[in-house]
């Protein structure tokens, strides 16, 4: 596939994710007054998790194609008397974003499943404040196209132990609950980062492998559609957390 025809193909995909995610932000958003009182917490947390990710890959597919209709990808912008590169200013959107996202699932676990963030949940928040610091340093060289390495590994190696620690805490207390909801959005963190890892790894060796964004974006769109279906829809908007005893 030529470069042109897979950019295409990645600003399409983006561009119709951007479109469902958005929708389904405004929907839980329209929806919260009918959830139950019980389940707020969490739903409102739902909400604030997917608007980030949306308005960070909301900059990140903007200035990419922005810059390609420039024609050069490396396309860049004055700011603050610095030239700024489009597509590196977006995926520093994304990385800030991305990075909240899994920060507020560590919370939704927490609400859901009503127990203390310990020392393993405060280590997970300790991580995304360490990938924050490893932003900062002009080694990520966010003007290039394609992320450097090995400093790419370095600053998401703790979004990896973020997003793979919320996922155990998840998977664990969801498996003991019996709760499917969570059981799910479990394993779509999993598979997330079952498409991500290759991309960090070797995407500057082989470029094409960056199209595994693609499923693993599909997973979080996945982790939407699961919390919006269990919490936001009217037919499930009552449903109680797990640790919420049913009537008999």
């Amino acid at each position: 596939m030529s470069e042109s025809a897979r950019m295409w193909m990645e600003l399409t995909f983006n561009i119709a994710y951007l479109i469902v995610v958005w929708a389904l932000v405004i929907a839980m958003i329209v929806r919260l007054p009918q959830v139950a009182a019980a389940n707020k917490p969490v739903a409102r947390l739902f909400i604030w998790a997917f608007a980030l990710l949306a308005f960070g890959d909301t900059g990140h597919v903007g200035f990419r194609v922005l810059a390609f209709a420039q024609g050069d990808l490396n396309a860049t912008v004055s700011l603050m008397g610095r030239e700024v590169g489009l597509v590196g200013l977006g995926a520093l959107s994304t990385a800030v974003t991305v990075t909240l996202f899994y920060v507020i699932m560590v919370m939704i676990w927490q609400r859901r499943f009503g127990k203390p963030y310990g020392w393993f949940g405060y280590f997970l928040f300790a991580t995304a404040a360490v990938r924050f610091l490893l932003m900062i340093p002009a080694a990520n060289q966010w003007n290039n196209v394609v992320p450097p390495q090995p400093w790419s590994l370095v600053r998401n190696l703790p979004l990896m132990v973020l997003g793979l620690g919320a996922a155990y805490l998840i998977l664990r207390d969801a498996r003991a609950a019996h709760d499917r909801t969570f059981t799910w959005i479990g394993i779509c963190i999993l598979i997330s980062y079952a498409f991500y890892t290759p991309v960090i790894l070797f995407v500057q060796r082989a470029p094409s492998v960056g199209m595994l964004m693609i499923p693993k974006t599909l997973a979080y769109v996945a982790i939407a559609v699961i919390a919006y279906a269990n919490f936001f829809r009217p037919h499930t908007a009552q449903r109680p957390t797990p640790s919420q005893p049913t009537a008999a």
